[in-house]
């Protein structure tokens, strides 16, 4: 079970300070499209990449799966080219499989674009995972 301090430490814990995108939100864009053609992508700020903590084994089967052992955390949606999400909601994503640039997060069907500074921090697979919209 996830305890309240486990949550509380990966919202608000410290972490290491990354550096995202710095340049504008359309050459962002532009550049996912090129290194990513016809993928959905959602632009993202305040963003937290997280490390998952998984045994050997764990990472073997992420790893034979085409997986990175991370997700990715944001608190503020800017825009979802699919609109699945609204500008201002937050969301989590599913297993990465691969973080390029430093600025793009890619999963099995979409492109986390990230804008500007975020954090990267470590946590378990169930905290990272424990985070759902009602």
């Amino acid at each position: 079970m996830v305890t309240l301090e486990e949550i509380s430490q990966l919202f608000y814990g410290a972490g290491e300070e990354v550096a995202g995108w710095e340049g504008s939100q359309e050459d962002l864009i532009s550049l996912a499209a090129k290194s990513f053609p016809g993928k959905a992508f959602c632009v993202v700020k305040q963003w937290i990449l997280i490390d998952l903590t998984v045994t050997p084994d764990e990472k073997e089967k992420l790893t034979n799966l085409g997986l990175l052992p991370m997700t990715l955390f944001a608190h503020e949606v800017v825009l979802d080219s699919k609109r699945r999400f609204q500008p201002q909601m937050w969301v989590r994503s599913n297993f990465g499989r691969s973080f390029t640039e430093g600025c793009m997060f890619e999963t099995k069907s979409t492109v986390y674009l990230l804008l500007g500074a975020g954090q990267r921090k470590e946590a378990s697979v169930a905290t990272a995972f424990s985070m759902k919209a009602c």
